[in-house]
């Protein structure tokens, strides 16, 4: 089994990573369920204050318009979810504190600082990264296994679309179970909001990623631990198919025959192919980020399709393509990388 495509992947998602970490930070916010559910707050006199949900601050609020806790105690309020300035990709699917990409862009940055767009990306870059590699090594090998080429060889003798979707599919499928636990405790990290330092501020609820995974699985069992798992998968298996369909089929459009695709050809069809693959994901993305934020929340959904009529049912059908423009922003210029800086390190190898 060739093991140049699965260093290739591991480097080429690191790279994309770093660059779609922000995206990423803001558009898990938007997708959470309706803020009077998580939120049950009355005016009362004073000042400007933020407000806490569950030891998270929750919103700052303009000046006249103080607010205070069901208790009738203003200022941190225990006891309630999590509802505040999350990273941005995760925060715009599980919450509606914000009016849209913007304004979540611009209350992260004010709440958290530069920093809060990075909430949670060590930890990926050491282990996203690496499931990436199983995606990209497992999907070549996938095709080799079913056409007898190589990646070399691909380019003189190109695989059937049926070939690529299938390699496409036995990757993603592959992947998301590798996936499933840094997933989770990654949208948890996000989902996790404290402002800058302050004398005074609550600790955060997960001190990082080894606290995390040990806080979820002594609360909520190894099942904890993949939570979420079957929407990713249902996520991951079909549309990485679609994904890697979409690459071929553009490089082939723009590509002599016999000949490799030049680097603006490989960084227009990685984009394209990103976008197309997140347009048909979005819908069980954002299923997948409520049922990995049900746990902390204390909200449990029956399984996958409680989740979506939940959803729907209290939303609307509009629910479940929040975050899909920051999901399209952030798509092309990672796919793009990643597609680029793959075919380059395996063509650079031999």
């Amino acid at each position: 089994m060739p093991a140049e495509e699965f260093v290739a992947g591991w480097i080429s998602g690191a790279l994309g990573l770093v660059l779609g970490h922000p995206f990423d930070t803001v558009k898990v916010s938007l997708g959470e369920a309706p803020r009077k559910e998580r939120c049950q707050l009355k005016q009362t006199s004073g000042r400007e204050q933020g407000l806490a949900c569950g030891g998270s601050p929750c919103l700052f609020l303009p000046a006249g318009v103080p607010l205070e806790g069901p208790e009738g105690r203003a200022g941190w309020t225990p006891g309630l979810p999590a509802c505040s300035v999350l990273p941005v990709q995760v925060r715009l699917q599980t919450q509606t504190t914000y009016r849209g990409i913007v304004d979540c862009m611009v209350k992260t940055y004010r709440h958290e600082s530069l920093l809060g767009f990075f909430k949670g990306m060590s930890f990926p870059i050491a282990s996203i990264s690496v499931v990436n590699s199983v995606l990209f090594g497992v999907y070549s090998n996938a095709l080799l296994a079913l056409t007898a080429t190589s990646h070399q060889e691909r380019r003189a003798q190109p695989p059937s679309y049926t070939h690529v979707f299938i390699a496409g599919c036995t990757g993603g499928f592959l992947q998301a179970y590798c996936l499933a636990p840094f997933d989770l405790i990654k949208v948890r990290l996000q989902n996790q909001t404290e402002p800058r330092a302050k004398p005074g501020s609550p600790p955060p609820r997960y001190r990082g990623p080894i606290h995390c995974a040990a806080s979820i699985f002594q609360a909520e069992g190894p099942r904890g631990l993949f939570r979420g798992a079957w929407a990713l998968t249902l996520r991951d298996t079909p549309t990485l198919g679609i994904y890697f369909v979409t690459y071929e089929w553009l490089c082939r459009q723009f590509t002599p025959d016999g000949q490799n695709p030049s680097s603006g050809t490989v960084l227009v069809a990685g984009g394209f192919a990103g976008i197309i693959s997140w347009v048909a994901a979005t819908p069980l993305d954002v299923i997948k980020s409520r049922m990995q934020m049900a746990g902390l929340k204390q909200r449990a959904y029956g399984g996958l399709l409680d989740c979506i009529v939940s959803s729907a049912r209290q939303e609307g059908l509009g629910v479940f393509f929040r975050g899909l423009t920051i999901n399209s922003a952030r798509a092309f210029p990672v796919n793009a990388i990643t597609f680029l800086s793959y075919e380059y390190l395996l063509l650079s190898w031999g």
